[in-house]
């Protein structure tokens, strides 16, 4: 239904009443305050984000759509790593808000991926901002923003990137190494770090001297402070049956 709700300075617009995802505001993405005048709220932001995120095609993949603590892989992992995921996904507000962020390291089809996913999915679900990549795709569609039919600018990339609420880092140190690989990583990376937004990484190297070449010691530096390590480990658990 609609309804006339206050815009700045006493005009009135239409709105549709849709909920705020803070459950602040009546929907309209303003707060009507004592003195009748209007201020924005936060969910605003959110909107914007979300909207960014949808375009840039930055979603949960379809093979991860229903990923949960009940379902093969990660109801075969470890308790320990699940029981801190867990935590993880029922305080996500507030660990997004203070820029918490985990990588997950370990051998092949550990799990890993899967881990990372039902955190985005949660993010999602609160109705946080997400962007999803695996490094290498992410590079490619960097380069791709080089191009005059570009659909978006580098900075409009960049700026999605160091913005949404969580950043989902597949594969880092799969990519091939270069000095402009490195650069790149280390803008994002870095650009999160100073404003405390959270990162979560997965990889499937286990040696830091390895990933310190792959990725740059920067970059690792950052990641290190921002994220908290944890090992995923055991067979391929896309060779086991029902895998």
């Amino acid at each position: 239904m609609l309804r006339s709700v206050p815009e700045p300075g006493g005009e009135r617009r239409e709105d549709r009443g849709a909920a705020c995802v803070l459950g602040v505001c009546d929907g309209s993405g303003w707060i009507l305050q004592e003195d009748n005048t209007a201020r924005p709220c936060d969910c605003q932001a959110r909107r914007i984000g979300k909207a960014v995120s949808t375009r840039l095609g930055t979603r949960i993949p379809k093979r991860f759509q229903g990923v949960s603590f009940d379902r093969k892989p990660i109801s075969d992992l470890d308790t320990s790593v699940l029981r801190e995921v867990r935590r993880y996904v029922e305080q996500v507000d507030a660990r997004l808000d203070a820029g918490d962020g985990y990588w997950f390291f370990g051998d092949t089809g550990t799990g890993k991926t899967s881990l990372a996913m039902l955190i985005s999915r949660k993010a999602l679900e609160a109705g946080r901002s997400v962007a999803i990549y695996s490094v290498p795709v992410l590079l490619t569609r960097i380069r791709a923003t080089y191009g005059e039919g570009s659909s978006f600018s580098y900075l409009e990339l960049f700026e999605h990137l160091c913005s949404v609420d969580l950043l989902q880092l597949d594969d880092i140190g799969a990519e091939n190494v270069t000095p402009w690989v490195a650069e790149q990583l280390y803008s994002i990376v870095n650009e999160r770090w100073q404003d405390k937004r959270s990162v979560i990484v997965t990889s499937n190297l286990h040696d830091r001297d390895a990933l310190s070449e792959q990725v740059g010691g920067r970059t690792l530096s950052r990641l290190d402070e921002m994220c908290e390590a944890i090992p995923v480990m055991g067979p391929d658990l896309r060779l086991a049956p029902g895998g």
